[in-house]
């Protein structure tokens, strides 16, 4: 799925963990987006496919979901079965950031009680998952354009702060 010409740029080694994605074009809002063969569809308009913000919920629930099992099966109280739904508010005028975030473990699973799981969810949500950690406002965030070949400068791209309005 990646050519030459399309990969990213190298950023420089920080001696960090780096992951990558890669989105490719297909036409109207739609994307194929991830690694190698592992890629999804997303889709700008909702329409065939999960649009970007649901997949950043669908990122979050899964992410957080995954260290729930994982730190319940350590417990020796494995799950059984697990949902997640992730409900989002967000701002009515642009950009509709996400402002709030309400997420339901469905869980069920012989000998696990409801200390331990809430337990576990406040241990992923505050020490594992990444998803919900990156959300936080101080990410550092560039940007590069390369158009027609050529590749422009790093930019610095200021995210959103707690400053940002509310509503």
């Amino acid at each position: 799925m990646t050519t030459p010409n399309t990969k990213p740029p190298a950023r420089p080694s920080t001696g960090n963990p780096i992951t990558r994605s890669h989105a490719v074009w297909k036409g109207g809002l739609v994307f194929e987006a991830g690694v190698g063969e592992r890629t999804h569809a997303i889709d700008g308009n909702s329409t065939v496919a999960p649009s970007p913000v649901e997949t950043l919920l669908n990122s979050l629930g899964t992410c957080a979901a995954s260290d729930v099992i994982d730190i319940l099966a350590k417990q020796r109280t494995p799950v059984q079965r697990m949902e997640v739904n992730v409900v989002a508010t967000r701002r009515a005028e642009f950009p509709r950031r996400v402002m709030s975030l309400e997420v339901t473990f469905v869980v069920d699973g012989a000998g696990i009680d409801a200390e331990r799981a809430e337990r576990a969810i406040a241990l992923s949500i505050e020490k594992y998952c990444t998803v919900a950690a990156s959300l936080a406002g101080d990410i550092e965030f560039t940007s590069i354009l390369v158009l027609n070949g050529t590749q422009g400068q790093r930019v610095a791209q200021p995210m959103f702060s707690a400053g940002f309005p509310k509503a």
